[in-house]
């Protein structure tokens, strides 16, 4: 991508991994496969020893800030975009995590549903998001959206 550095994607499907890499992405790293000190190994050494810039947060469990404040470099900057419903608290040091490293937190509260077209339009990502499900059939819509080949399930309340 013009402007980027070195890109990695962390995922615990390498299906979506692979769909990274098809977006640009440099690396991918499988959570699932890879443990946290190796992860927090490979992005150091990816990265020169500094960290990442960037990180990009959109797990959407809360035990993933921790470790994406641990990616990241001294004055980087943690978008955090994955926890926009409260699915419980983690624990962090705010002097190793945030002050020591004068991290940058931006706080992403929900989509605007309009921004999707200007994304369809720089990026190809086609296959990122399923035919929607209408919200009758929201039982196998949910369960496509926790598979590991699953990207993004949108489930249409109106027809």
């Amino acid at each position: 991508m013009p402007g980027a550095g070195t890109i990695i994607a962390v995922d615990l499907s390498d299906y979506r991994l692979h769909f990274a890499k098809r977006l640009g992405a440099d690396h991918g790293i499988n959570a699932g496969k890879v443990a946290k000190t190796e992860r927090l190994r490979m992005i150091k050494e990816w990265t020169h020893g500094r960290g990442a810039d960037v990180v990009i947060e959109c797990a959407g469990v809360p035990q993933a800030v921790p470790e994406a404040l641990e990616m990241l470099r001294v004055g980087g900057l943690l978008v955090e975009a994955g926890n926009f419903s409260d699915l419980g608290e983690v624990s962090l040091s705010p002097h190793r995590h945030v002050c020591a490293k004068n991290a940058r937190i931006l706080a992403v509260g929900g989509e605007e549903p309009a921004a999707d077209g200007a994304l369809h339009e720089t990026l190809p990502v086609a296959g990122i998001c399923y035919p929607p499900v209408w919200l009758a059939g929201r039982r196998s819509g949910n369960a496509k959206s926790v598979e590991a080949e699953s990207m993004k399930v949108v489930l249409e309340p109106w027809r």
